[in-house]
């Protein structure tokens, strides 16, 4: 009988794909920004596009020479500012060349980057500041006056301000005048003690930090999702930050050899920078591994500007396609796609993570041209990444793949959180590996409840209900915590979802249990539907579209349509919202 210690998902590896990347290297996270520069050190590392009036389209080209001085110069700065190993550095930057400076930046100078949504409310994004208890923080001008504002409320003491225009190409960034910097929030006058980024790069040009900085030093002080509760700070090392790029790069290395993917390598290989950087998703797997493998990146600053982004894809035909669910969900279904206009068959690479892929979502976007969307799975506490359909080998729909290289993987009984359970059975996945986190900052009961000593090992519970069957490929099921109880029966929103997401009038949706309305103390299940445009479907047509596949009690017989669902930033659900506009009509039922 196939066991979970067999590991048995390394026989479906593709050929060339270690079992084991160990010994890992004793090195920095910023290690591989430094062999890129020496390596090829013209090589372009960051694209910035713009459209410009009359001219078409025009590049911002970083090279890797150039990211690594920068950093250095501002690594030196942030010192000369009083930041000390271990220090966190709050970044609230979106996607840009100065977001990549400021990460590896904080990095070669000690500190702990802790980088922050930056459209976050003022009080959400006060709480991780004052959680992280940064002192220095790098943010854009268009949020220096929210920083600004919450910062009596904070320790922090020294504000960096850069302004986006700082590396648009040169036409844009002639196009981008002052009247517009006023107008859109651009333009600001700093108070007395801040700084501009530009001009701390300028004065410490040429200069080099001089920290020692070990693999068991902390680099990143990542905050979950939050989709369920509180925000919690994992804290990620220079040594599991390592171990998860080299997984990654382990896992893609096969494409190089393969005749299946031409004559694409490393170098040439242009990522759509869409996924956020101050997600692990886009920090690590986007970020670090792609500087870090030598490839480029097409910065993408606002990718819920759909517009933009289906023209980016258009424009500059990138081969690499990191993203979540409903993004992948939005470019397919934007009217310049759908009508064929722009294919997605530059795509070799395509990567889904962060939520589960709706089968429907990955038939679609295949069906444009790309050579296939892999499905994956990880959690900011395993640094990025810790699943992934093969490249080569079988991509089972509806998996999330095998375990990366060097991960234990376990199922575990939902009863007793000690048993495993039979291989094909349900319970909570749980992990062991070189790149999980060492725990959450400053929540010790969170991080004895999530990390446990169990056979010799550390192992991370997940909080994921799922199942691996015979060949090692794993499947989530849901939440522990979004699991309903539908007379007496469990039920898991995220099979619901998908059954619902294949009906062609519905372009996006999300379920959840709320209190039942007539009977006290049970839950009932209600679905709230974002149409396609245009398109027009009755509760009961849905209703008998579900009761084609799932079981009665799965069946929802409550539905809201909404013209959008309530996300995280990289297209998570968030289903407790959900329930909230539940009660909350209620309550503006009841008068």
């Amino acid at each position: 009988m196939t066991t979970y210690a067999e590991r048995p998902w390394t026989k479906n590896y593709d050929p060339g794909v270690p079992h084991s990347l160990e010994p890992y290297p004793q090195v920095p996270a910023y290690h591989y920004l430094r062999e890129a520069a020496k390596a090829a050190p013209d090589s372009p590392a960051l694209i910035t596009p713009a459209k410009v009036p009359l001219l078409g389209h025009q590049s911002h080209i970083t090279t890797m020479r150039q990211l690594d001085d920068w950093s250095d110069a501002l690594a030196v700065a942030l010192i000369d500012k009083g930041l000390k190993k271990g220090d966190r550095v709050a970044i609230i930057l979106p996607n840009s060349v100065a977001f990549a400076i400021a990460y590896f930046a904080v990095l070669k100078a000690g500190g702990v980057v802790a980088a922050t949504n930056p459209t976050y409310p003022p009080p959400k994004m006060q709480h991780q500041i004052n959680d992280c208890s940064a002192e220095i923080v790098i943010a854009l001008s268009l949020f220096y006056k929210v920083v600004k504002a919450i910062q009596p409320q904070t320790k922090l003491r020294t504000v960096i301000v850069t302004n986006i225009k700082e590396y648009l190409p040169p036409a844009a960034k002639l196009l981008f005048t002052l009247a517009k910097e006023k107008k859109d929030g651009h333009r600001v006058e700093l108070g007395a003690g801040d700084v501009w980024f530009q001009d701390l790069l300028q004065r410490y040009a040429g200069r080099k930090p001089n920290v020692d900085v070990h693999p068991e030093d902390r680099a990143l002080l990542q905050y979950t999702g939050g989709t369920t509760g509180v925000s919690k700070g994992a804290v990620l090392t220079h040594r599991s930050l390592i171990a998860n790029t080299l997984q990654i790069q382990a896992w893609a290395a096969v494409m190089e050899k393969s005749e299946q993917y031409g004559h694409l390598t490393r170098e040439n290989m242009l990522y759509l920078g869409a996924i956020p950087m101050f997600h692990v998703y886009g920090l690590v797997v986007l970020l670090t591994q792609a500087i870090a493998s030598g490839s480029k990146i097409l910065l993408i600053a606002n990718a819920r500007d759909i517009d933009n982004l289906v023209e980016m894809i258009s424009a500059y035909k990138p081969n690499v396609f990191l993203g979540v669910p409903a993004l992948y969900n939005a470019v397919v279904n934007h009217p310049r796609v759908k009508s064929g206009e722009v294919r997605m068959d530059s795509f070799i690479i395509s990567q889904s993570g962060a939520a589960p892929l709706p089968p429907a979502t990955k038939r679609e976007f295949e069906a444009l041209g790309a050579r296939r969307l892999n499905e994956g799975y990880g959690m900011s506490e395993t640094s990025a990444a810790s699943h992934s359909n093969p490249l080569l080998g079988e991509n089972r729909v509806g998996s999330v793949g095998l375990p990366l290289p060097d991960m234990d993987i376990r199922v575990v009984s939902l009863d007793d959180g000690v048993t495993d359970v039979p291989v094909g059975e349900i319970g909570e996945i749980a992990m062991a590996g070189p790149n999980l986190m060492s725990g959450y900052h400053e929540m010790p009961t969170e991080t004895a409840n999530t990390l446990r000593e169990q056979n010799g090992k550390r192992w991370l519970f997940t909080g994921d209900i799922g199942r691996m069957d015979e060949a090692g490929y794993f499947y989530i099921v849901d939440r522990k915590k979004d699991m309903a109880l539908i007379g007496g029966y469990n039920v898991y929103p995220n099979n619901v979802e998908k059954v619902l997401k294949e009906h062609a009038a519905v372009l996006e949706v999300g379920v959840a249990a709320v209190p039942h309305p007539e009977k006290k103390g049970e839950e009932a299940l209600k679905a709230w539907i974002v149409l396609k445009p245009g398109a027009q479907v009755s509760e009961q047509e849905l209703i008998a579209h579900c009761e084609k596949f799932l079981a009665g009690y799965e069946v929802p017989r409550r539905y809201s349509f909404i013209s959008e669902l309530p996300k995280t930033m990289v297209g998570k659900t968030l289903r407790r919202e959900l329930v909230q506009m539940e009660m909350d009509e209620r309550e503006k039922q009841l008068g």
